[in-house]
């Protein structure tokens, strides 16, 4: 049961959830491409990125000095319930907003090399 309260504590607040709708759309993002998007001072905002790692909603990895984020797997209850959340934040208003604002964010890392391809970069 502490899984599941903790799962649906992090769900429980509008800036969360403003960057959980953020990420699921774009795949992986970075704290700064959503200070950008949100308005949102940095702390504020990985502040909050902690807890839904904490919670397991989220995974994060680091490239160079970036930290991205993006969801992680979950168990289908908690799919479900984040599914049905972020529906309701893509009906949202501000969501346009934060859309917006996120692909006028500067550019984050590099896209990652897919680990095929790295031995032809190195002889080319």
């Amino acid at each position: 049961m502490p899984e599941i309260t903790r799962f649906l504590l992090a769900l429980a607040d509008p800036l969360r959830l403003r960057c959980l709708a953020l990420i699921a759309e774009r795949g992986e993002v970075c704290v700064c491409q959503l200070t950008h998007a949100l308005g949102v001072p940095q702390p504020r905002v990985s502040k909050h990125l902690l807890v839904l790692r904490d919670a397991g909603i989220l995974m994060s990895r680091r490239s160079a000095q970036w930290v991205l984020y993006r969801l992680a797997r979950l168990p289908h209850w908690a799919e479900m319930s984040l599914a049905g959340a972020l529906e309701g934040v893509v009906a949202d208003p501000q969501y346009r907003i934060d859309l917006y604002r996120i692909t006028t964010a500067p550019a984050g890392p590099p896209a990652r090399v897919p680990t095929t391809n790295r031995k032809e970069e190195v002889d080319a």
